[in-house]
């Protein structure tokens, strides 16, 4: 119920009462011709009853708009919004490809884990390529695994490094996660080479939101350590008093 009054309300800030109808058909889901996801509820005047609308849709379709309108949601995928937010100021053209993962989770699920890959290894370079942060040996080709190891490195946070037990293993799973997000990418996707129709392809949505997550989840912590580490200094520029 608090989600259904979040929604209503972002609808409401965001869109007129045509295009609140015009966006929430674009949700419904027709399996025949007498069966579908949801309908749209009409008052007497046949004005639309947002209320009744969003009481009837089920909760997988409620979570995915809020989700979309960059809500957050309890229990289910709440830091996606926060991400999103953190890299679309920032890292423009890793947002953009973040939020076409998000969006292609349902329909194209290895898509979205091809391109949740691509939006975390893109962040990982803009972080390596801060001055700050110089190392001979980044290669702006390198896959995510080492682009995530050489990240690590340079913040003092790698399971090599005088770091907490507690905590070393929470970062090798860190680097494991990004070896297996690399490699489904690789192999499990239509992207990777020489696939045949034989070759299994994810196609589950629950796959793709959990690697979704996953990316969301390691990509914040790179995020807040760098940030931590490394703030950005405002240079302002000095004015030469004239006496």
């Amino acid at each position: 119920m608090t989600l259904i009054k979040k929604v209503k309300a972002e609808l409401i800030k965001e869109y007129s009462s045509t295009d609140i109808r015009a966006y929430l058909e674009r949700w419904i889901e027709y399996y025949n011709a007498f069966n579908q996801n949801f309908g749209i509820c009409v008052k007497d005047n046949g004005e639309l009853d947002l209320d009744a609308t969003l009481n009837n849709i089920d909760d997988e379709t409620l979570l995915k708009i809020a989700i979309d309108l960059e809500i957050e949601t309890p229990d289910f995928l709440p830091s996606i919004p926060i991400f999103k937010n953190e890299v679309k100021s920032s890292y423009k053209t890793a947002g953009k490809t973040f939020e076409f993962a998000c969006k292609r989770v349902n329909d194209e699920p290895d898509t979205a884990v091809s391109l949740a890959n691509s939006a975390l290894e893109s962040i990982i370079k803009e972080i390596l390529k801060d001055k700050r942060l110089f190392d001979e040996s980044y290669n702006d080709k390198d896959t995510l695994y080492k682009l995530a190891e050489k990240c690590l490195i340079k913040l003092k946070a790698h399971p090599s490094q005088n770091i907490p037990n507690e905590f070393r293993q929470i970062v090798r799973g860190i680097l494991s996660s990004c070896q297996a997000i690399e490699d489904i990418r690789s192999d499990k996707t239509k992207v990777a080479h020489g696939k045949t129709d034989a070759d299994f392809v994810i196609s589950e949505p629950i796959l793709a939101f959990f690697i979704v997550n996953a990316v969301t989840t390691i990509g914040l912590f790179l995020l807040k350590l760098y940030q931590k580490e490394y703030p950005i200094v405002d240079q302002e520029t000095e004015i030469e008093l004239p006496f």
